[in-house]
C-alpha cells in the first residue's frame, strides 16, 4: 500500500482529522485512507451517503419501532408538528 503524506494541511483540518481518528480509535494513516475512500464515495456517487447493509437493517428497525409508538398528548408528541385545524 502507499503511504499517505499529508503535506502543508491547515491545523484546522489536520485536528480534524486527529479527532475522527481518536474516535474512532484508528491510527491517522488508517483515519486518512477511509476519510479518502468515503469522500470519494460521496463525489463520485450522487453525494448521499449509504449504509452498510447492516446499518440499514438496525435503522429500518429503529424506525418501525418508533412507529409503534402509541399516539399520545405527551410522549408521542415530542418532535411533532401540530397541523392547523382545517377551515
Amino acid at each position: 500500500m502507499t503511504d499517505i503524506v499529508l503535506k502543508d494541511a491547515d491545523p484546522i483540518l489536520f485536528d480534524r482529522i486527529r479527532r475522527v481518528a481518536e474516535a474512532r480509535g484508528w491510527d491517522l494513516p488508517r483515519a486518512l485512507q477511509y476519510l479518502l475512500e468515503q469522500g470519494l464515495h460521496v463525489y463520485e456517487g450522487d453525494g448521499s451517503v449509504r449504509f452498510e447493509n447492516d446499518e440499514a437493517d438496525v435503522m429500518q428497525a429503529m424506525i418501525a419501532a418508533l412507529e409503534q409508538v402509541p399516539d399520545d398528548p405527551g410522549y408521542a408528541s415530542i418532535g411533532r408538528i401540530p397541523r392547523p385545524e382545517p377551515g
